[in-house]
Formats: structure tokens, sequence, C-alpha cells
């Protein structure tokens, strides 16, 4: 994963729904249940950036994969947007607090 480095999300890894007839390129059995059972609606604040962006690669990776019922994938991709968005927010905190570290130090 090579995108793993990189300071924002890639576009790549919003979550995109699987066609619902998809075979899955996974060895797993095709009906699992996801790895992670939360739900979207789960707290997120206690992920750090690190931690929701390889969860939501690997939610990424999953609805890709195929192979789940339309109730899996919906679930994923719903825990994909929520984790898309709490990283986008953690990153909009880090720009705000590195702004107002160069507007103190660009003050003295």
């Amino acid at each position: 994963m090579s995108n793993e480095a990189n300071s924002t999300p890639p576009k790549a890894a919003r979550p995109k729904a699987a066609p619902p007839n998809a075979e899955s390129s996974n060895t797993k059995s095709s009906n699992a249940e996801p790895s992670n059972p939360a739900q979207p609606g789960d707290e997120l604040s206690g992920l750090g950036y690190e931690q929701a962006r390889e969860e939501l690669v690997a939610t990424v990776q999953r609805l890709e994969a195929g192979g789940l019922s339309l109730e899996q994938s919906l679930a994923l991709w719903e825990r994909g947007e929520a984790l898309a968005a709490h990283c986008q927010s953690k990153l909009d905190g880090a720009r705000a607090r590195l702004d107002a570290a160069v507007a103190a130090r660009t003050e003295e």
C-alpha cells in the first residue's frame, strides 16, 4: 500500500459500491461477516487518523473484492463514508493547528 505514507487519503480510498454479481478474488468465504462489525454510527472520536485510515483502506479493499451481500456492502460503504469524514476532520484540525502556529510565529 504505497499511499499509506501520504498525508491525505487518496480519492481511490473512497468506498466504491461493489457490483451486484461481483466474484470475490479473495480466498476468504464470500459470505463472511466483516472482521470489524462496527457500524457507521459507532463512536469514531477514539480513533486516530492513522487507525481510521487503515480501517478505511481495508474497508475499500473488501468492497472492491466483491462477493458480499447487499446488506454487507451497504454497511461497509456507510462505515467507509464515516471513516473518510473522520479522516478529513483530523486533517482539517491538523491544518488549522499548523496555520495557527505559523500565524503566531509571524506575529513575533
